[in-house]
């Protein structure tokens, strides 16, 4: 069972930065396009960021773009999402996720695969 586990988060002031991780147990890490979305409180989950199996080419978000960046390390199994220039706006659960059916996709539904969550708070 592939198994996604996030770590890091925490909180930090506006305009600081902050890294979470995920290790993923289980399956062939280099067979998974890794995604990593967020969810703030009383909305709705939204893509952050997506890199492909061999850490070629990542994607962002236009609200992340130029302050987030995504990278993996396949042979710890990880992926590390550094986060720049923080936001309160930022502030919500950040999920790791994993999926097999493309390079690289933004959509939730192609991901089979989730960890916990972990909660970024950016204070103004």
């Amino acid at each position: 069972q592939v198994q996604p586990a996030e770590s890091g988060g925490g909180l930090v002031q506006a305009g600081g930065s902050l890294s979470v991780s995920c290790t993923v147990s289980g399956g062939t890490f280099t067979a998974y396009g890794m995604g990593w979305f967020r969810q703030a409180l009383g909305k709705e989950r939204e893509f952050v960021a997506a890199i492909t199996p061999n850490g070629g080419y990542a994607y962002y978000s236009d609200s992340v773009k130029g302050r987030f960046t995504l990278s993996r390390d396949n042979a710890k199994y990880t992926v590390h999402l550094q986060m720049n220039s923080l936001k309160p706006e930022d502030t919500a659960v950040y999920y790791c996720a994993a999926q097999w059916r493309r390079a690289l996709s933004t959509l939730e539904k192609d991901y089979d695969y989730w960890g916990q969550g972990t909660q970024v708070t950016v204070s103004s």
